[in-house]
């Protein structure tokens, strides 16, 4: 397992290495430039003038040169200084990091609180009606934007006083019931579309199982209903959820960009939303790279959980 480990998180490197390339040239196709932005529309500035404000911002060297360089500081631990604050992106970055994580937490709570009862609910099939309502009930989970939900969220419970943060958001670590109140809504708004997934997933992988030799064999001993589903039939329908749950984590990490705008949360993506409006790019290719290595380190996480769900599993 330890060598399995190191080996994955070796392989990290040169996947944030790719991604920094990509990150560093394709937010220069964005239309505009910082310096274009920083001027406004009120301001002519001659060639003289705007080469020595290149100079300034440090942009006044081809693309390739300036990628080495900043490759180079990010090997140091220097993720650069933002092109409208001047303050050390890093520090910025991790001051929203927290947020965002919290939100994604969340998010993957209610998914899992939504989408495994309500599987399991409609993989017995009790009731043709009850089945049929989860399935329609999931598909609408699937088809419903989460920039639509959280507008729909804010519109219908704005009224209701802390439900809604709207730049006025309090930390966990000041008062964790009103923080967890706060954050409900948006991580419900994220949570929904995840948990229709897993409650397919779920409903699928049980069904599957049940068709099992060792299920039937189980029946046929006597034992309950409950007992075959809980005890050995889920366990080991757990894997393909799990999958999807990892697999999504960094998703939802990088898709609160818009639920953090709609609700004003101070997070990691509403920064990267004023990144891109901005062209802020050294805050923007930060973020990106945090962001790519939490989504390569989640994956790893999910690896190592399977081990520990399916004891046949084992890694060299």
């Amino acid at each position: 397992m330890g060598k399995y480990i190191l080996k994955r998180l070796l392989s990290i490197i040169p996947v944030l290495f790719e991604v920094s390339i990509l990150v560093f040239f394709l937010v220069r196709l964005i239309p505009g430039s910082a310096l274009e932005l920083f001027l406004g529309t009120q301001v002519e500035a001659t060639p003289q003038q705007m080469e020595e404000l290149k100079r300034i911002f440090g942009e006044d060297k081809p693309i390739p040169i300036l990628y080495l360089e900043w490759l180079s500081r990010i090997l140091r631990g220097d993720f650069g200084y933002s092109l409208r604050t001047s303050r050390p992106v890093l520090p910025d970055i991790l001051s929203r990091l927290p947020l965002s994580l919290e939100l994604t937490i969340f998010s993957l709570f209610l998914s899992i609180i939504i989408g495994i009862p309500l599987g399991i609910l409609s993989s017995l099939k009790q009731s043709p009606v009850i089945d049929i309502l989860i399935r329609i009930i999931g598909l609408l989970g699937l088809s419903l934007p989460q920039f639509w939900l959280a507008t729909l969220f804010v519109i219908l419970f704005s009224s209701f006083e802390g439900l809604i943060p709207m730049g006025n958001f309090i930390p966990f670590s000041k008062n964790p019931l009103l923080n967890i109140k706060m954050l409900f809504l948006p991580s419900l708004a994220i949570g929904l579309g995840l948990g229709a997934v897993v409650m397919r997933f779920t409903r699928n992988s049980i069904l599957e199982v049940l068709q099992m030799d060792y299920i039937k064999t189980a029946k046929a001993k006597g034992l309950s209903q409950r007992a075959v589903l809980f005890k050995h039939a889920l366990r080991n329908a757990l894997l393909p959820i799990v999958t999807i749950l990892g697999f999504n984590a960094g998703y939802l990490l990088g898709g609160a960009i818009v639920i953090e705008e709609v609700f004003a949360l101070p997070g990691m993506g509403r920064l990267a939303l004023y990144a891109i409006f901005q062209r802020d790019y050294p805050l923007l290719q930060g973020i990106v790279l945090i962001i790519s290595f939490l989504f390569v380190l989640i994956n790893l996480l999910t690896d190592i959980l399977y081990a520990f769900i399916d004891p046949r599993i084992r890694y060299e």
